[in-house]
């Protein structure tokens, strides 16, 4: 599978996830806020409705579409000695618990890449008594990992503890999986003390990229990933500054796109605010900004097209607050005007409707579509709502949890 994303709402042909386990399990009220949870979610049903939701993408993408689950993919990469000793040695130069792991070093090497694989997500392995971590539920997020932007990667830097082994893996995966031999030589990395995550990178079209800034990418890892990726010959970037706060953590918690000219927006954080919009371009080897009144007209002189922006929440201020705080306006794209998202958003999907969108929940999708095949026409809007009651605890909707590496089309 050729490695390419020049669309956020392009249609979906590849996509790494990861489906809750035992790690979820892990995590108990007392350690909860550490491990950036607000609430415990249970496993059992967060998986059932992750698959459920799989059974969504698999349905819709074209044919030879896969869905990859990332524990595959890091077993896989850690069956080469020189991934595991990698991992290992920079958990030992970045996460804080380096003296403890120190002890355990040749302990750790030894491990089977399943033994190994298993640990770096859990914490603990029954293979060595005496060492035990914390656990990295976090990774259901898979889209804070990396970004795929054309034929490049942006590899992310986390900016809590708590993520720090993610980062890890997902280095290990481009350096060591034969999935990202094409993308190996074309990773744009920053600074080890600056900090972006994938949920901040939205890529508007084949030349022009949004990264918010967060209260998880910091000014110093947007102007360093800005310049490399301008570098790598995007035409522009938009800069977004976002309220630091945790219910608007990354961009795409506030912004997502549904089809090629619209956009779902939680209106207090996006549509309400003006002069929080950087552009940069490059001139003459040198990166030049340009204050920009808003988003949306940002978005639309990059873009050259009308840009049409659907509140998250409808009208009503109270519905905007409520449904953005369960992900309302973290939408995932299938296809262009083809959309998934946690249908507890009921207000998102009747401004939705009045836009257009044909509102259908997973289970009539899926009855469908799955024995004649989703054919997307590009003439006909979908908003597909999935149930979330477990998930939508761990503070993510579907974009969040999905790192598309191919969309066609």
């Amino acid at each position: 599978m050729q490695i390419q994303v020049t669309s956020e709402t392009a249609r979906l042909n590849g996509v790494i996830v990861h489906t809750p386990g035992h790690e979820v399990s892990l995590v108990h009220p007392e350690i909860k806020q550490e491990l950036l949870f607000d609430d415990i979610i249970f496993e059992s049903q967060a998986a059932k409705e992750h698959r459920d939701m799989l059974e969504v993408f698999q349905v819709a993408m074209p044919s030879g579409g896969q869905v990859f689950e990332i524990v595959d993919l890091i077993v896989e990469a850690f069956e080469q000695p020189d991934a595991r000793e990698l991992f290992i040695d920079k958990l030992l130069k970045r996460h804080p618990d380096r003296l403890v792991i120190k002890q355990f070093r040749n302990e750790l090497i030894d491990l089977t890449p399943v033994s190994l694989c298993n640990f770096a997500i859990h914490g603990v392995t029954p293979e060595i008594r005496g060492l035990r971590m914390h656990p990295s539920p976090n990774i259901l997020f898979t889209r804070d990992l990396a970004a795929v932007l054309g034929t490049h990667i942006v590899l992310s830097s986390a900016a809590k503890v708590a993520r720090i082994r993610e980062s890890i893996l997902m280095d290990v995966l481009i350096r060591f999986h034969p999935m990202f031999a094409s993308v190996r030589n074309r990773t744009i990395r920053i600074p080890d003390a600056d900090t972006i995550e994938g949920g901040d990178i939205l890529i508007a079209s084949e030349d022009v990229v949004l990264i918010g800034m967060s209260e998880r990418t910091s000014f110093s890892g947007v102007m360093s990933a800005g310049r490399s990726i301008l570098e790598c010959g995007f035409r522009e970037v938009l800069i977004v500054d976002i309220p630091k706060q945790r219910s608007s953590m990354h961009l795409d918690t506030i912004f997502t796109f549904s089809s090629p000219n619209e956009c779902v927006a939680f209106p207090p954080a996006i549509m309400d605010r003006a002069d929080n919009v950087v552009a940069l371009t490059m001139q003459d080897g040198r990166v030049v900004t340009d204050l920009k009144n808003s988003l949306h007209a940002a978005l639309e002189e990059a873009l050259q097209r009308d840009m049409t922006f659907i509140k998250c929440g409808g009208d009503d201020e109270v519905m905007q607050l409520r449904e953005q705080w369960s992900d309302g306006a973290n939408l995932f794209a299938l296809a262009p005007g083809v959309v998934v998202g946690y249908e507890r958003n009921v207000r998102t999907f009747e401004t939705m409707r009045e836009h257009g969108y044909a509102i259908m929940n997973q289970y009539e999708f899926i009855d469908k579509y799955k024995d004649s095949g989703f054919n997307p026409t590009g003439s006909e809007k979908i908003a597909i709502s999935f149930l979330g009651h477990e998930l939508c605890r761990g503070r993510g909707g579907a974009r969040c949890m999905t790192l598309p590496v191919s969309r066609i089309g």
